[in-house]
């Protein structure tokens, strides 16, 4: 079976692409590899951190990794929290603050249009790809729902009635920003092999 790093230290996003890509494709954790430092995110943009994340663990390990960052961009707040979105209300990245932050800017703003976006940036060897995922939506006016991670609880996708939260997990993975960036990634590799 092919084995691929998936660069990062989250265990949601972990959990939502082993769902999608194994049993095709054995996913290496960097916990796996016994990799807890923070790799920097510095780009000003989300293909720009993927590839800092995804080379990081290229060069360290010379393993094929992919990475991947992503960002909820808010119409009404000129595209934010957008790059920043996991750092929004502080460094401590803390969702509930974050959520807040967003909730508190928006305040009765009728406009709550917001798209989620997902980049993933695959190196296999010296080959860089990179593929995006993106699904349009809106912010609740409170937070709804126990499951998922992040801005989930605020973020009502396009045509659905509940938030990422309320929805089905597996509904969730097929529909959401990261399944979809995660899709083409598999269908690269599978044309790929």
């Amino acid at each position: 079976m092919n084995k691929l790093v998936f660069a990062t230290n989250n265990p949601h996003k972990l959990s939502e692409v082993r769902a999608i890509l194994e049993p095709l494709f054995k996913i290496v954790s960097l916990a796996d590899l016994n990799c807890n430092e923070e790799i920097p995110e510095t780009a000003e943009t989300l293909d720009g951190n993927a590839l800092l994340k995804a080379r990081y663990i290229h060069d360290k390990f010379g393993l094929d990794c992919f990475a991947d960052d992503t960002g909820l961009e808010v119409e009404a707040l000129g595209g934010e929290p957008g790059v920043y979105s996991a750092r929004y209300a502080g460094e401590e990245n803390d969702a509930k603050k974050n959520m807040s932050k967003v909730l508190r800017l928006l305040g009765n703003n009728t406009n709550r249009k917001a798209c989620f976006r997902t980049v993933i940036t695959l190196i296999q060897g010296k080959e860089v790809s990179f593929f995006e995922g993106r699904i349009d939506g809106e912010i609740a006016l409170h937070p709804g729902g126990e499951s998922g991670f992040g801005y989930d609880p605020i973020f009502i996708p396009k045509d659905y009635d509940l938030s990422f939260a309320q929805l089905d997990i597996d509904k969730k993975n097929q529909i959401s920003h990261r399944a979809l960036a995660v899709k083409k990634l598999a269908e690269y590799l599978l044309h790929k092999s």
